[in-house]
């Protein structure tokens, strides 16, 4: 089969032999897989020096073929792939055997995968296979952490700093379809314009006032993927007794804040990454009843992955990039 993958320092389409389903695996024949930005990371945590690694940690597709002991599910049965591996009950963190798809197991840039049945779920029958491809990484951690850290309620305020990442377009719309007022910012103007379509309340410049510019507002969360950049500006902005999620650092890795400013502020701090099957099938259930489909930047073909990653890399995209197979 054709795949996608990065082998000694190289990333290229090669030929690998087809998979075998297990016992209680099932063989995915792929229609479309999700990019995300741990498909950047994962070559450096390889080294120049590992043998082939599929890349890519979401899919849609069509059982090909079941293993021994697979009773609930059919070939042909139309499936995602649920990329929090063996993370089944909502905790508070993710039991030790927990791993996201892709590293160190192959993932989903590929013509075919084997992979455990308790990572499939039904394809949402409102989105296509291109659709269904991204709601992986990406709405799945939006969703834990806009309703299970977060606690986002209807007539409350998020701000959301970085508009066009995947993760952002979920969170404006399932903030809004709950009934919550969402602020963004954005560099661009294009991605500003396009986050107020998609149902944004405001969207300010990155580098605007946003003390001034919001001096109105009363943000009761702040879901921080960015970093550095805007860290201790997000909290500028955060009400007293405020709320900030944070799931990422797009920019350097640490911060320094004023610990004093923070207490006095009875501000409360959560990290969050990824999210269990409970909280997966509670985001599939949100998107199916307010007919949510992802926003859709760009689809390109597996021969032209490496062109894909790049054009993540520069922070082209407004929503999802998706690989047909």
């Amino acid at each position: 089969m054709r795949a996608f993958v990065f082998e000694k320092g190289s990333l290229k389409v090669t030929e690998l032999p087809k998979p075998q389903a297990g016992a209680l695996e099932a063989v995915i024949a792929i229609k479309a897989a999700g990019l995300n930005r741990r498909d950047l990371y994962t070559p450096g945590r390889l080294g120049n020096d590992s043998e082939a690694l599929i890349l890519g940690s979401d899919a849609a597709g069509v059982i090909e073929a079941i293993g021994e002991g697979v009773t609930d599910w059919q070939v042909g049965d139309e499936v995602i792939i649920n990329p929090s591996l063996r993370w089944y009950e909502n905790s508070d963190v993710p039991p030790a055997d927990f791993d996201i798809l892709s590293f160190p197991d192959n993932g989903t840039f590929a013509e075919k995968i084997a992979i455990s049945v308790e990572q499939l779920e039904r394809k949402p029958a409102h989105l296509s296979f291109e659709e269904a491809s991204v709601i992986g990484i990406s709405p799945l951690t939006g969703y834990r952490a806009l309703f299970t850290k977060g606690q986002i309620e209807a007539g409350q305020t998020i701000f959301i700093p970085g508009a066009g990442s995947g993760v952002a377009t979920f969170l404006i719309q399932m903030a809004k379809n709950v009934g919550a007022r969402v602020i963004v910012s954005s560099r661009s103007e294009e991605k500003r314009n396009a986050a107020l379509e998609l149902g944004a309340d405001i969207a300010i410049d990155t580098h605007a006032d946003w003390v001034e510019l919001l001096k109105e507002e009363q943000i009761d969360v702040v879901i921080e993927s960015v970093g550095r950049a805007t860290f201790n500006r997000s909290l500028d902005v955060l009400k007293k007794g405020g709320k900030i999620v944070l799931f990422g650092a797009t920019t350097e890795d640490v911060v320094d804040f004023d610990l004093r400013k923070f207490f006095y502020g009875q501000y409360t701090l959560y990290g969050t990454t990824m999210g269990s099957r409970e909280e997966f099938r509670a985001c599939l259930e949100h998107l199916a009843e307010f007919n949510t489909h992802p926003v859709m930047d760009r689809t390109f073909s597996l021969d032209e992955a490496e062109q894909a990653l790049e054009y993540l890399k520069e922070n082209h995209q407004f929503g999802k990039i998706t690989i047909t197979i």
